[in-house]
């Protein structure tokens, strides 16, 4: 049995949009061993994924180890990068598929562009290889809830950088919002993220009851996300795991632009996309100015209009989002 090795030794959000590359790899090799190098923590999600039959954990391409025979193809899903390429170069494999990069002229690949979904990135990938993928293949089977929160509004407090966290106060000013519509709200996050959350909770008047940051595993989270009602958050792992489940989301985007990494166009009819126009540092250690430039009111028109609490010009924006990410500012 030939083997396939990929690296994609990324975050939640990075493997998500891996997805339709990785079953396209399944389908064009389907008696060829897949093992995929990723972070440990993931393998919840990888499972769900169904196209895997091992997990290497690899926090980083220079983590990777591999003791096996040689694989027959290595496929770089993580960055065009002179790292990642050597990882898989040390594996011995007969042949590697990934974007060109200069430190190794003898890897052939495509050309990497910044402005592209990275759905269609990883697909464009596998295609240039003689590989066809089905950039709509994204969907995840729920996960089986232990405790459920059917029908609740989860509000999503952290992101991976502070460039991209919504203020705290205006989090806060959301719930409320919610609170007096009588909707059943948790906070979620990692544990890194509970004392944010539970700021949050403190400053809307939401009991701590309703705070699960810090309280789930990945596989609770993601079977709180498939069953909510609506998700809102900014451009993290939730928001991706948001679209596998079909989830209505209120997605808060900056300083990355939702073209780069939201919910592809074909399935804009059911998320609300926000984003002020401005691209900047994604791993800045302040929040982006893009970001702040959205407000309180312009995500509350959007939590409404997904709810269902709809004006004539809700209702109208929601048309437009069919066809393009919402602008503010």
């Amino acid at each position: 049995m030939a083997v396939l090795l990929v690296l994609q030794a990324r975050g939640l959000g990075d493997l998500l949009t891996a997805v339709p590359a990785l079953r396209a790899l399944r389908r064009a090799k389907p008696h060829d061993r897949i093992v995929l190098a990723a972070p440990q923590r993931l393998k919840p999600i990888i499972d769900l994924i169904a196209s895997v039959d091992a997990l290497v954990p690899t926090a980083e391409p220079r983590s990777l180890r591999w003791d096996a025979p040689a694989p027959e193809l290595a496929v770089n899903l993580h960055a065009p990068s002179t790292e990642s390429i050597a990882a898989l170069a040390k594996t011995r494999p007969g042949r590697i598929l990934t974007y060109r990069d200069a430190a190794f002229p003898e890897v052939s690949g495509p050309d990497w562009h910044t402005d592209i979904h990275d759905v269609d990135r990883w697909c464009q990938l596998l295609e240039h290889n003689g590989i066809g993928a089905d950039r709509r293949n994204l969907g995840l089977v729920p996960p089986v809830a232990t405790t459920s929160h059917r029908g609740c509004v989860v509000v999503h407090v952290g992101a991976g950088a502070p460039a991209r966290r919504w203020p705290p106060d205006r989090f806060a000013a959301v719930v409320r919002h919610l609170l007096i519509l009588g909707r059943d709200v948790v906070l979620t996050g990692d544990e890194y993220e509970r004392e944010l959350a539970l700021t949050v909770a403190a400053r809307a008047g939401l009991p701590v009851g309703r705070v699960l940051a810090g309280e789930q595993n990945l596989i609770e989270l993601s079977a709180t996300i498939a069953e909510a009602g609506l998700v809102i958050c900014g451009d993290t792992g939730v928001a991706h795991l948001a679209t596998a489940f079909g989830t209505r989301t209120v997605l808060l985007f900056g300083p990355t632009p939702p073209r780069w990494g939201g919910p592809p166009a074909h399935l804009l009819s059911r998320h609300a996309v926000l984003w002020a126009g401005r691209i900047g540092d994604p791993d800045a250690d302040a929040p982006d100015a893009g970001l702040l430039q959205i407000g309180v009111p312009e995500v509350i028109d959007a939590v409404d209009s997904q709810l269902g609490k709809r004006t004539a010009a809700a209702a109208a924006g929601t048309e437009r989002r069919r066809i393009a990410y919402r602008r503010v500012g």
